[in-house]
Parts: structure tokens; sequence; C-alpha cells
């Protein structure tokens, strides 16, 4: 069986661009259009809506889309089943991290793995860590670095990687005089201009942690991304809110403060995400298990 013409279209599917699809499976764009025309041909239906500026799925590209992933992962589990079991582990996995995650937790991970699997190459896609469940659960990826959610959705696994304080931080070069306990109130949180994560794990416990203070904080900022915020405060625009793990791997490190603001905010614990089922991969099971 041949399912490249169902890798790529997959890969069109997550990038909806042409240019950056045909990067991801190394061949032209040309071919990719061709291959895509082909697969749309035998389907007797459009799968992509695109014009010069772009590229959309069709309500059955979507439809498709589901096919073609577990196609593709089944095709990819039997083969596997059937292979030798005395021959080493060879394919590609796909984990998609932080930028911060991809040096500061990665760069261990990856050292282990590769020594004892040689065989198996990791496709890595970095970008905004609130995203990261939400794409293995899409099955744009198999595994993910993320932020543990109160909540895990309904058929994924986590391992803790670290647990990282969630930390107040100040620019060292000016005076933010906010109050730094429940009965020292110099200053109200209200006149603070604060810069917090725009959604996921760390905002909702920002959110929860002024509500159970009673203060109603004034958001100067709302930043996708906690590096962004890091590098904020060091201009001295507020005080943010982001992970030690961040804080400990910035460049911006040596010009912002830890505020010792209590009560402590609830820890923030990052680990490996993945689907049960993908564990039924042997390529992640031994990522999983280094």
């Amino acid at each position: 069986m041949n399912v490249r013409p169902l890798e790529h279209f997959l890969a069109l599917a997550a990038a909806l661009h042409f240019g950056r699809a045909a990067d991801e499976v190394s061949i032209s764009v040309s071919a990719l259009s061709r291959n895509i025309r082909q697969l749309e041909s035998t389907l007797g239906t459009a799968l992509f809506l695109r014009d010069n500026r772009s590229v959309e799925l069709t309500s059955a590209g979507r439809r498709f889309q589901d096919y073609a992933r577990e196609a593709v992962s089944e095709w990819s589990a039997i083969r596997r089943t059937l292979a030798d079991p005395d021959e080493p582990l060879r394919g590609q996995i796909s984990l998609t991290c932080s930028v911060t995650a991809s040096y500061g937790l990665l760069a261990e991970l990856l050292s282990r793995f590769r020594g004892a699997f040689p065989g198996i190459d990791l496709r890595l896609h970095t970008g905004d860590p609130e995203d990261a469940i939400d794409r293995v659960l899409a099955g744009k990826e198999e595994l993910a670095i993320a932020a543990r959610p109160d909540r895990l959705p309904s058929g994924t696994l986590f391992r803790r990687l670290v647990l990282s304080p969630l930390v107040f931080v100040a620019p060292v070069a000016a005076d933010f005089d906010v109050p730094q306990s429940r009965r020292a109130r110099p200053k109200p949180w209200s006149t603070t201009p604060m810069i917090v994560p725009r959604r996921g794990v760390a905002r909702r416990r920002v959110d929860h942690w002024f509500r159970a203070l009673g203060a109603s904080p004034r958001i100067h900022a709302e930043v996708a991304g906690n590096e962004a915020i890091v590098g904020m405060v060091a201009l001295g625009f507020g005080v943010g809110v982001v992970p030690g793990l961040v804080l400990d791997t910035s460049p911006h490190a040596t010009n912002v403060r830890v505020l010792p603001v209590s009560p402590a905010l609830t820890d923030y614990e990052v680990g490996l995400v993945t689907l049960a089922k993908h564990l039924g991969n042997p390529l992640v099971a031994a990522f999983w298990e280094a």
C-alpha cells in the first residue's frame, strides 16, 4: 500500500499552506498540488477550497481528514506488528512543545532516546504551549510536552517531567509596590499593571488567585507565550506571572525579580502527553518509556 498521498493530504490539512506543507513532506509545491488533485479526482470531490491567498478544508475534506489519520496510523501499526521483533525500531514520531520546553526539557530526553533508539526520527513542532494538547487530540501530533490541566481530556495520558512554581515577577529597575500578602496592602492590585497569559493553565491559576484574594487586577497586557511575558516585564511594562521553568532559561532573567507573594500560586506541572491509543504504536511507547 502507498499511504504517501494520505500523508501529503494530512500535511496540507494541518498547514493550510502549500509551501509549508511541501516542506513538511519534502516534495515540491507542484508535486504536492498534483498529488492533491489526483486524490480529489479519485474521491470524486474537492477536499480543499483554494485560491491565490488561502487554503481551506471543505466539509468533505474535514470528514476525509479523520479517515486519513486513522488509515495512516493503522497502516503503521500493522507494519510494526508484522515486522521481525528482533529488528530495531525504525520510523518517525511527532511531538509538539514550546520553544522553552524544546531546549529546557526535550534536549535531555532526546539525548537518552536517540542513544537507545537511533532508528526513530522525531518531527518537532514548536508553538504556543496552550495549543499542545489540542494538537494531540486533533491528531496533528502523537506526543506533546505541556502543562497538565486541572482535568485531562478523555483518552489522554500524562507523565510528569518537572514541577515548576508559578511566580510573580517584576522589573529589577522599577519599583512596583504591590501587596505581597493578605495583610500587607501598600498598594491595591487594581493599580498595578499586570502582564498575564492570554489563556491556558497559568491564566486560570492567576484568575483563581485574584478571585480568592477578592482583588480586581489591572490587566495591562494579555500575552501568548511565557517567554514574551518575561521580556515585557524586563522592559518595565508591569508585573507578570510565569512558570519558574521559563524564568530559569530566559535571557531576561537577570532583569527581573521574583516577588514573594503570599499565598503562592499552585505549582505548574509540566509533562508528556499522548492519547492512550497511541501507546499501541511501539515508536510512541518507546519514547514514552524513555
